[in-house]
């Protein structure tokens, strides 16, 4: 019998945008990884701290933890959280990068620029680290959802960088699996009407993507492309060349929506799929997939853990064979848990363990922590 994780899975951090600072926040929440180095691009760590510690969606760092922390500079100018040293580097040129030297086995590439095999592949050939898992669609690395498809593992083990899919791919692919493994899926079209990210305008400009992309997001919803939908074919390859469809941005931070329209092959009801879904959550993809009964509105699962929150009420049916489902899910928050979900499935596949299922905070348990104090110095 394979054993139980007795070391946690040591991360490496490559951007501390976004995704990056929530993987770090999202594991102070675990034993079972740790974050002992990070490269960043910051002028100075107390930028750093600050963008770490406040946050302007998220709140402070105190919202999610349960005791009072202490962040400060050491002497050789890393970063110590509660007394853990975490090595900090400011290196753009990654093949310069001594991950093994650090400690660190497995590297989250978060800067959304090293999406290629070829390129994340550095942080293995020079950096030393063990695998690498990119926190975006890559167009050749294999393409794993934690819980969807990561019983496929074994199969890609010789690979060392894998990508972590997109976040809507994220809350779409365990939709779709439970759709078809119950009904069976004919054919589905997605809308995500998706918050604002970094790449967007704040005023027009140009935009290589399309011109839609390049308009100000302060006003406008703005129709644009997603590989999301398409992407579910590396995820579920029985789905292939039956789901499409596109992204809407619209001017909001955090939290993002999907709108599935669905063909199945079953004659079923509404209400057997949303057995079906609550059914799932329970079991196969616990912690992956919630189902809400309540009439609740985006910045209600604002820090949800969950990669997909099925809306009971919004969700409808015009016969026994087309449904429209919907689903939010906090694109920054579960995205970053599931992230570190996958990176410690694959740390444990190596070892040859058993991977332990690990809950994050929930979010009505996180409204109901007590801001714990942050002393920070530098």
């Amino acid at each position: 019998m394979p054993s139980l994780v007795v070391r946690p899975c040591r991360i490496g951090i490559n951007g501390f945008g976004r995704i990056g600072r929530m993987v770090l926040r999202a594991s102070l929440l675990r034993e079972d990884v740790e974050v002992v180095a990070i490269n960043h691009t910051c002028a100075s760590i107390e930028d750093l701290i600050l963008l770490f510690t406040h946050d302007s969606t998220h709140g402070p760092l105190s919202r999610i933890v349960h005791e009072p922390i202490t962040i400060e500079e050491t002497q050789s100018g890393n970063l110590s959280i509660n007394g853990r040293e975490i090595a900090l580097i400011s290196q753009r040129n990654i093949e310069k990068i001594e991950w093994s030297a650090l400690g660190v086995e497995y590297v989250a590439e978060c800067t959304g620029k090293f999406r290629s095999t070829a390129l994340a592949s550095a942080h293995v050939n020079h950096g030393g680290a063990k695998k690498v898992l990119i926190s975006a669609p890559s167009p050749d690395a294999p393409t794993f959802v934690y819980k969807v498809n990561t019983s496929r593992y074994s199969d890609r083990t010789s690979s060392v960088v894998y990508s972590n899919a997109s976040c809507t791919t994220n809350c779409l692919a365990p939709i779709m699996k439970v759709l078809n493994d119950s009904f069976g899926v004919s054919q589905a079209l997605m809308t995500t009407v998706h918050a604002s990210t970094q790449s967007q305008h704040v005023l027009d400009g140009y935009s290589k993507k399309d011109r839609r992309a390049g308009r100000s997001i302060m006003g406008n919803i703005i129709p644009t492309s997603t590989g999301a939908a398409a992407a579910i074919s590396a995820v579920l390859p029985e789905l292939e060349g039956k789901v499409t469809g596109i992204s809407v941005r619209v001017p909001t931070t955090n939290v993002s929506m999907v709108d599935l329209t669905v063909a199945t092959e079953k004659a079923t009801s509404l209400t057997e799929i949303m057995d079906a879904f609550t059914e799932a959550a329970r079991s196969d993809l616990a912690g992956l997939l919630s189902v809400e009964q309540e009439e609740l509105v985006s910045s209600d699962f604002l820090g949800h853990s969950s990669s997909a929150v099925i809306d009971v009420k919004a969700s409808k049916q015009l016969n026994d064979r087309f449904f429209k489902i919907i689903a939010w899910y906090d694109n920054e928050w579960a995205y970053s848990c599931r992230l570190l979900d996958m990176l410690t499935f694959m740390s444990n596949e190596e070892a040859g363990t058993v991977t332990q299922d690990v809950t994050t905070v929930p979010v009505k348990k996180m409204m109901e922590v007590v801001a714990a104090p942050i002393t920070t110095s530098t």
